[in-house]
């Protein structure tokens, strides 16, 4: 009987359900728990894809603890975890199948193919080889970056770990962890598995946990267990625990987790703050115990560890549209060839035995076989055109431009927090050199988010006299001179605020010292901040959640309400003057609910009870919702709190609302049961809790405000300026209030007085007159309308300046609520083309959706790229929203930067990373882009003359390797070398003239017009290459006399074309440097070297013995010489006379800027700094001996700027340090000994 009924269960199990037979556990448990089983059976079936998982129905899961025999049928995932792409079987035909996907290589795919064919002119090896290489460093490359994630999977899976096995804690591998067991964790250490936490060596079973691994936050969370389970420390109490988990199946959502404990007759709820996540560590525990719920790729963390979106850059689209019109060009090509062999081929050319029994492809009989063959034929001989190397070439100098430029900029690096700049891809390098929207947070991003508690408003009194940096800027915009007094503030971490009427207990002697002891109690009181350290005002430190959260617990502890101690249900705090001035006393307070922040609510409560058993409801939130939870006889005090928050949002300030409520026990206790119901919910609880939380966030009573200032970041209006100067749009995307994100705006140079501002707001009386009737579809009908009316009015104020005479720049300033109804799909055409006519846009009260929202309305409706940039949690789907995603390493952890695609410290690195980098990468890409189709084009022209003289049979050329080998090793370090160190002006000037930026925004040199002049070119120089030669050798002989045959005429229109090719670069070069000279001749050495070596030796086994002696017959004659000096010449000179006439009539921006400071030293304006004023920071001194380091003197065409430099090298010998770079190795070795000078 017992086992039909284990059966039962273990069946019931795998379904997640229960069994209602006599042998089964859940027998045990209370109608309670009967009734949230029934609940459980009765959900819907339903399948959800959540990452890399697809949980199976039903919705949730049963675990039986300390049972392997009970959940082994279920067949839970293992705790091996393995992050490889591949494996050994998989590896070959996955790599292939990803390396095929691109359209180039699976068009020589097909190539390589033909050209096994007897149809083929051109023998395989010509096609196979080159796409070989390619592949082959495409398939090393991702072998060792899987071979890494292996390495680093075996070493996590071998991770020890304790787990209760019997009465005894014994030692294995996390691999071997399995659902259901019971784990020992020790302080420090990380935890293996998604646990369930029962119980913990410190009092109260409370644990510290680290979440940096998941969000990058050091701030500690705390972990409380059920208390039920505290007692199962030790191994043998641990034994005894079978308890039965029934929870939510596993999911990417890091902070929700719903769940049932069945233990001892009893249910109780369970929340994220019983769950302790895979990738966590341990602090300030010895040790705690805990059950396995997910394990393995169903682990949270694991189930976020997907890629960020893979962003595809504008240019390469651009680049896709390129090769479609070379193989359009191919194809014409072919046609024409084709069409020309089926026309040609005639029995009358005796000569070219076409006789009766003769194969398909000559069979004059049937021209359209002859016609469709030789088509096929011409594509395997004109293949050359589409360039094969491309995309390696690129690859490979985005990833070095990323690894040694990007991730190595001094001017980039930030001191204070020793961060570097980081690219997180190298795949939209480019795409910084056009952006032309910039969206950004404010706070952390524009601001510090160091936040310092500066002013408050109490019972309806103002206090704090400090001047914020926002009135600052205000009073200079208007001409007025603020007098700053000297300072009396307590200034430390989260706290500067200056006014004597409220410090050290003279608040005893205001008008209402009660409400002053409500403020201050709800300051110490209201908040999940955890105390660290000496229970001492002066050591003890405070980790939060928030930069707010710590400024508001500092400032209650200056004004004497000092909070040190927090257990999971009680909070202590020492508070000063009290009962009489001087007194200290310590109060313990029992916190018996905590309604948690977050992003709907927009405020946070707590309840408590004093010693005495008063009961009292704190809130914090946002005015708009402490506000409209008011009772009836707070309208005074409300009517002047919101008049000193207005005067706080145009100085800057961040703002909370303060308010309490007074509880009756039998209130209490009787929402306590729907509290406690809602908390044991399974199904939608974060909604019930709202809902709960409602019923007693009402009629407080308002008790103040408080102001918290976040100073702008170090350089942030000027990099602001700079950015607008090169043609750069900036909005603001912000939750915090219109005034303060207005003045924020001004302060940073985004608006000015100059400027016509248009906004749009909800405050407006016809919106609040329908708010106070509280008809939901009433006030968005009226709302919306509204917005219509101003979006149209503010377009066509926007028309009007535009088409005036006027040059008055526009501003839009709007608010979430309005923004909201403004994205409707009726509306946001008109709030696009309002949007794009302004100079600055500032979006209110903004949800992170909306930024996201935002972000997608200009990226796909004006088709503009895009850029975003943040610090938070909040701006993680505006970052992935926009074409280029910047993470700033600020404050909220680590979640922007995670999400992002490059990483910077500060907003004012974007000059740098835009201006410099940015727009060096995409004028280089574009370079060497145009260049590859120049060179390929160039090579394959002359292949399509030559059909022309041989009938259209597909008779080749040049020999196969040849063919093979132009793109892959005789051409291919030049273009590396432009690609990585061509430099059209130096980073200084760019930044100097941010107005160069504008060529990027608007593709000045990735046009059609542009790539029609390479072609022009290409055209020109193949016919030059292809008729000079054939002609001049027509009557040319060898020195035995015999005249020069079909391979000695290749084999030297071969090497015109190499020559010409690689000196082409360097007249395209804006900047030539040592690695030009070793690139473009290097690979006219390696010509010579492979021709010599190959026509010296002959094999009978290829068809190589057409070029056996070739090479030193030509170089015995006169003739060899004079056709490699006179072609490159005439070939090169049509470039050089259109870039003659371009620059000096024509003339690129750059051109102008490399004119005006051909005669400079890029570094006499710091020189000049240095001796007006001699007050430098350590920084700025360590940066000028820097750039006072000798450097690579290097030639241009006709103008001088610094080739990259060896600071690194130099700095050793001047005794300043800068980091290593690459090419030091190189320089080190080489560089003779010398005296040492300055220029």
């Amino acid at each position: 009987m017992n086992g039909g009924s284990d059966r039962v269960r273990i069946a019931m199990a795998r379904l997640g359900g229960d069994s209602s037979s006599p042998g089964s556990r859940t027998r045990r448990s209370s109608a309670g728990s009967i009734g949230s089983v029934s609940e459980l059976r009765h959900m819907p079936s339903r399948t959800v894809t959540l990452g890399r998982i697809q949980p199976q129905a039903p919705t949730h899961r049963t675990i039986y603890c300390n049972d392997r025999e009970a959940n082994l049928p279920v067949g839970y995932k293992s705790n091996s975890v393995s992050t490889t792409k591949y494996n050994v079987l998989t590896f070959l035909p996955k790599g292939l199948f990803e390396q095929f996907r691109r359209v180039a290589n699976l068009y020589f795919l097909m190539i390589s193919i033909l050209s096994t064919t007897p149809i083929s002119p051109v023998h395989p090896i010509t096609n196979v080889v080159p796409l070989s290489l390619v592949l082959l460093v495409s398939l090393i490359k991702e072998a060792f970056e899987d071979w890494k994630r292996f390495q680093n999977d075996i070493s996590i899976n071998a991770t020890p770990v304790e787990v209760l096995q019997g009465q005894s804690w014994e030692t294995t591998q996390w691999k071997r962890l399995q659902v259901g067991d019971i784990v020992r964790i020790k302080q420090d250490s990380y935890f293996p598995a998604d646990l369930l936490f029962l119980a913990s060596t410190n009092p109260d079973g409370v644990c510290y946990i680290e979440t940096a691994n998941l969000d990058g936050e050091t701030n500690l969370k705390i972990r409380k267990a059920p208390e039920k389970t505290w007692d199962y420390l030790t191994a043998q109490k641990a034994s005894e625990f079978k308890g039965e988990i029934q929870c939510e199946q596993p999911n990417n959502s890091l902070y929700t987790f719903t769940g049932n404990l069945l233990v001892d007759k009893q249910t109780l709820p369970l929340s994220p703050n019983q769950l302790l996540l895979r990738g966590c560590s341990l602090r300030n525990t010895e040790y705690i115990v805990g059950a396995v719920i997910f394990t393995g790729h169903e682990t949270k963390v694991m189930m976020n560890s997907m890629n960020v979106p893979s962003k595809r850059s504008t240019f390469e689209r651009k680049l896709d549209k390129l090769i479609l019109a070379l193989f359009s060009t191919l194809f014409t090509m072919c046609v024409i060839g084709a069409i020309g062999s089926g026309i040609f081929i005639n029995r009358k050319y005796y000569y070219l035995g076409l006789k009766e029994k003769v194969e398909d492809q000559f069979n004059p009989d049937n021209r359209f076989v002859v016609t469709i063959l030789t088509m096929f034929t011409l594509i395997t001989l004109y293949s050359t055109i589409i360039p094969i190397s491309l995309y390696v070439s690129i690859e490979m100098i985005k990833f070095i431009q990323c690894a040694q430029f990007i991730n190595k900029d001094l001017h980039m690096y930030h001191t204070e927090t020793q961060t570097p700049a980081l690219a997180r891809t190298s795949n939209l390098n480019e795409e910084l050199g056009q952006v032309e929207y910039v969206f950004s947070d404010k706070t952390g991003t524009l601001t510090r988010n160091l936040m310092e508690f500066f002013k408050c408003s109490i019972g309806g009194q103002m206090y704090g006299t400090g001047i914020t940096e926002t009135e600052k800027g205000s009073a200079q915009r208007n001409g007025l001179r603020i007098e700053e007094k000297p300072s009396t503030a307590v200034h430390e971490k989260g706290f500067n605020f200056d006014d004597s009427r409220i410090m050290r207990g003279a608040w005893r002697n205001e008008p209402n010292p009660d409400i002053c002891v409500e403020f201050f109690r709800c300051l110490a009181l209201c908040h999940t901040v955890l105390p660290e350290g000496e229970e001492s005002p002066e050591k003890i430190t405070y980790q939060a959640a928030s930069p707010d959260e710590a400024a508001l617990v500092a400032a209650a502890k200056n004004f004497g309400f000092f909070f040190y101690r927090r257990t999971p249900t009680t909070v202590m705090v020492r508070e000063s003057h009290v009962e009489k001035m001087g007194q200290i006393q310590d109060v313990q307070y029992e916190i018996l609910n905590a309604l948690e922040f977050n992003s709907t609510r927009k405020r946070q409560s707590v309840v408590c009870r004093y010693p005495n058993g008063r009961l009292v409801l704190y809130c914090k939130g946002a005015d708009t919702v402490i506000f409209e939870r008011l009772s009836a006889g707070n309208q005074e005090i409300k009517s002047i709190t919101r008049d000193h928050l207005e005067q706080y949002g145009s100085a800057g300030l961040r703002t909370l609302c303060l308010a309490y409520r007074e509880l009756s026990s039998e209130l209490y206790e009787s929402w306590n049961e729907k509290f406690i119901q809602a908390k044991s919910a399974l199904r939608d609880r974060d909604k019930k809790l709202d809902e709960v939380a409602e019923l007693i966030e009402k009629e407080l009573t308002l008790i103040g405000c408080t102001a918290i200032e976040d100073k702008l970041q170090e350089g942030v209006p000027a990099c602001i300026e700079t950015l607008s100067r090169a043609g750069i749009k900036i909005w603001v995307l912000t939750g915090d209030k219109m005034e303060t994100a207005i003045n924020i705006a001004y302060a940073c140079n985004l608006i000015n007085n100059e400027m016509k501002q248009f906004i749009i707001s909800s405050e407006t009386d016809v919106i609040r007159e329908a708010e106070d009737r509280g008809d939901p579809v009433e006030i968005a009908r009226v709302t919306k309308e509204s917005v219509k009316v101003d979006l149209k009015r503010c377009l066509e104020g926007a028309q009007t300046y535009i088409h005036g005479a006027s040059t008055t720049k526009l501003a839009l300033v709007i608010d979430g609520k309005c923004l909201m109804y403004a994205l409707d799909p009726t509306l946001r055409v008109d709030l696009l083309n309002l949007s794009l006519n302004c100079k600055s846009v500032i979006c209110c009260r903004v949800s992170p959706l909306q930024k996201a929202q935002v972000t997608s309305l200009v990226r796909k409706g004006a088709k503009k790229i895009t850029l975003s940039i943040g610090d938070g949690a909040n701006d993680v789907s505006m970052i992935q929203a926009a074409h280029v995603g910047i993470g700033i390493s600020g404050l909220e952890g680590m979640q922007a930067v995670m999400a992002s695609d490059f990483a910077i410290a500060q907003f004012r690195f974007l000059t740098d990373l835009l201006l410099v980098h940015g727009r060096w990468s995409y004028m280089r890409l574009c370079k060497v882009v145009t260049y590859f189709f120049y060179k390929n084009l160039t090579f394959t022209l002359t292949q399509f003359w030559f059909t022309f003289q041989t009938g259209f049979s597909g008779q080749r050329f040049y020999d196969d390797w040849f063919q093979s080998l132009f793109n892959v090793i005789f051409t291919a370090l030049p273009v590396i070398a432009v690609g990585l160190f061509d430099k059209d002006v130096s980073a200084n000037l760019s930044k100097k003239y941010p107005q160069l930026y504008k060529e990027g925004i608007n593709n000045t040199f990735f046009r059609w017009r542009v790539i029609a002049i390479w072609a022009f070119f290409a055209f020109y120089q193949s016919l030059i290459f292809y008729y000079f030669t054939t002609s001049a050798s027509r009557y040319g002989h060898n020195s035995s006399g015999k005249v020069f045959g079909l391979w000695d005429v290749s084999t030297m229109t071969f090497t015109c074309i190499v020559v010409t090719v690689n000196l082409r670069l360097l007249l395209a070069s804006n900047s030539i440097t040592r690695w030009h000279y070793i690139g473009v001749f290097g690979s006219i050495l390696a010509w010579f070297v492979f021709i010599f070596i190959y026509s010296g030796v002959m094999t009978p086994l290829d068809r190589q013995e057409n070029i056996f002696f070739v090479i030193y017959v030509l170089m015995g004659t006169f003739f060899f010489y004079l056709t490699l000096l006179l072609v490159p010449v005439v070939a090169l000179l049509g470039d050089f006379l259109y870039q003659g006439v371009q620059r000096w009539f024509f003339p690129y921006d750059y051109q102008i800027i490399q004119e005006l400071h051909k005669d400079d030293i890029e570094q006499r304006t710091r020189f000049e700094l240095l001796e007006v004023n001699n007050n430098l920071t350590p920084e700025e001194a360590r940066s000028l001996e820097i750039s006072r380091l000798p450097r690579e003197k290097s030639k241009h065409t006709g103008f001088a700027f610094d080739s990259p430099g060896y600071e690194s090298f130099f700095a050793s010998q001047h005794g300043v340090f800068a980091p290593q770079r690459p090419w030091d190795v190189a320089r080190r070795a080489s560089m003779k000994q010398k005296p040492h000078s300055r220029r």
